[in-house]
């Protein structure tokens, strides 16, 4: 495929007995980024080790830019690693951290000096340079990690849960920040996270693990829409599901529907009583049990989310009586059960 970048093909790996990596083949273009998405142990920091070098593969091969790389070790590879702790030296200030990198590799001292401010540029941190990582907040010593590993010009980026240990707000600031900065260096980039959310704001491509294996890779739409089993269905975002027959097969199947797909009416529907009311700023979480036998999902519970000015229209209250939609295009079928 002449427009991959990084081949990852046919990758296992055990360590003894357990297998942490099952037949792992995906395909990454040049400037993409990509986000292993997954619950925690089911393998992304491991290939994620096995495309840098640090771990190799029990089988498979690594192809970067067209040449074999599996065995080579990582200082042929030419990337730039962020981890989830900064492992930043604490006795160095910033502007030192970002020159240690770049004087290992025996750049000349005025090249040295040069890169190191470019890249505190990059990150918008110059007025930190002289502070040491003691002094500054957890988002400024993740993006000082950042222009560390971007000083050296990489050819691919490789992020390790890099926003993990930092809270929401910064998290969120940061997301945006390293999508910018990806864009703007246009570097092929691979972030490993168990973070739904920042999968579907930073991916061009989502690739969703479980169990040491890939359940889907899609785009974030892809991923979040036509999700390809119960389990992406279930991990990214929320969703209801349900057992029925589908006629033409005459097969139980399970279906799935998102909460913000289900509509709420006064007048026609199927018959539900609001059981739960959870406010969430500009939308509620509504837990609904349907009382409509004529349905399979007769006593089934189902979770919507309403915008707020709906809650106070409906007037809705728990114990209440209303109407609930679920519009067919929405509904997703399944051959595969739910695994709870």
């Amino acid at each position: 495929m002449s427009d991959c970048y990084l081949k990852i093909d046919r990758i296992h790996k055990n360590f003894g007995q357990f297998t942490a990596l099952n037949d792992i083949s995906i395909d990454i273009k040049k400037n993409e980024f990509v986000c292993l998405l997954g619950p925690s142990g089911c393998g992304k920091t491991t290939l994620l080790r096995i495309i840098a070098g640090l771990e190799e593969p029990s089988a498979g091969n690594i192809v970067i830019d067209g040449k074999d790389m599996t065995y080579m070790p990582p200082s042929k590879r030419n990337f730039g690693i962020v981890f989830q702790s900064y492992a930043l030296f604490p006795n160095l200030t910033a502007l030192q951290n970002i020159e240690y990198g770049l004087k290992a590799r025996k750049f000349p001292k005025k090249e040295v000096k040069e890169k190191a401010l470019e890249a505190l540029a990059l990150v918008d941190l110059i007025h930190l340079k002289d502070k040491y990582p003691a002094q500054m907040s957890g988002g400024q010593q993740q993006r000082i990690a950042l222009a560390r590993a971007l000083a050296l010009s990489p050819d691919f980026l490789l992020l390790d849960e890099p926003l993990s240990a930092l809270d929401a707000k910064v998290r969120e600031k940061l997301r945006h920040e390293i999508r910018t900065i990806q864009k703007k260096l246009q570097i092929t980039t691979i972030m490993v996270t168990h973070d739904q959310d920042e999968a579907l704001t930073m991916a061009d491509k989502i690739v969703v693990m479980n169990n040491a294996e890939v359940m889907q890779v899609g785009t974030p739409q892809e991923v979040y829409h036509t999700p390809a089993n119960p389990f992406v269905a279930n991990f990214i975002g929320s969703i209801n599901f349900w057992k029925g027959r589908k006629t033409a097969y005459n097969e139980e199947r399970t279906f799935a529907i998102r909460p913000e797909h289900i509509h709420i009416s006064q007048t026609a529907g199927l018959l539900a009583e609001v059981e739960e009311i959870e406010f969430r700023g500009p939308t509620y979480r509504l837990k609904f049990k349907v009382k409509d036998q004529s349905t399979h999902l007769y006593g089934q519970m189902i979770k919507v989310d309403v915008a707020a000015y709906e809650v106070i229209e409906h007037q809705l209250t728990k114990g209440m009586d209303i109407y609930i939609t679920l519009p067919a295009e929405k509904i997703i079928g399944f051959k595969e059960q739910v695994v709870s």
